[in-house]
């Protein structure tokens, strides 16, 4: 069971990333990462979709009849996002004023049906669940990741406006990389996400790369080492 989950969690931060492996959600990544806070709080927002998503299909996984799943996952998810869209309105009206529509249009975040379909429909409950954990996660984290990026680039700044949008709790995480900073406004426009995105895509491909060579490089270590013994 541990080394399931352990899978689980390498596919959905890393290795079946839903940005860096699968690219797609392309749309809401490129439109609300001007900034470290929106992309985190659209991050949360979708974590919580997919766990309460997976979860709730792979209870009716058996009562659910295959030949029309695919509208009652839909219905499921619409559902799911509405309630979510409600409770960010009420108690962080800041932030889902700054993501607006983008909270709604989670319904159609081909992820969220994708792992449903491929996933939650297929397996218990708690594998479900925690798919949709470490799938939501692996999101967030590029969602975080852009968002910085484009932030410390843009305006010199991490999470600006932290304590505003999600809550005072956060103030902490508002930070001031690069004083006096005249700021670099391509990086807020969406020719700027595009550009961030390469650099991390690239990047992930590079490192891909290097930890694949790591095993080959090992076993020509060790097979003159078992020659001399």
């Amino acid at each position: 069971m541990s080394e399931s989950l352990k899978r689980i969690a390498q596919e959905g931060l890393w290795s079946n990333n839903i940005v860096f492996s699968q690219s797609i959600a392309l749309c809401p990544l490129l439109a609300v990462t001007g900034t470290t806070t929106n992309g985190l709080g659209m991050g949360l927002a979708t974590v919580a979709v997919l766990m309460a998503c997976n979860l709730l299909i792979s209870y009716g996984r058996l009562l659910i009849p295959t030949e029309i799943r695919i509208p009652v996952f839909v219905v499921l998810i619409a559902m799911v996002v509405t309630l979510v869209d409600m409770a960010m309105n009420a108690w962080l009206h800041e932030l889902h004023k700054v993501l607006g529509l983008f909270i709604p249009l989670i319904v159609t975040n081909c992820a969220i049906l994708g792992r449903a379909e491929a996933y939650a429909s297929r397996k218990p409950p708690l594998y479900a669940l925690f798919d949709g954990l470490m799938m939501g996660m692996g999101f967030a984290l590029a969602l975080v990741l852009l968002g910085a990026a484009r932030e410390l680039v843009g305006s010199g700044t991490l999470f600006a406006n932290a304590s505003l949008l999600l809550g005072q709790g956060f103030a902490w995480l508002e930070t001031t990389v690069i004083p006096d900073y005249r700021g670099f406004l391509l990086m807020a426009l969406p020719p700027g996400g595009f550009l961030m995105l390469g650099f991390l895509l690239a990047g992930k491909k590079m490192l891909d790369k290097r930890l694949a060579q790591r095993p080959a490089t090992a076993a020509v270590i060790r097979e003159p080492l078992a020659g001399n013994t």
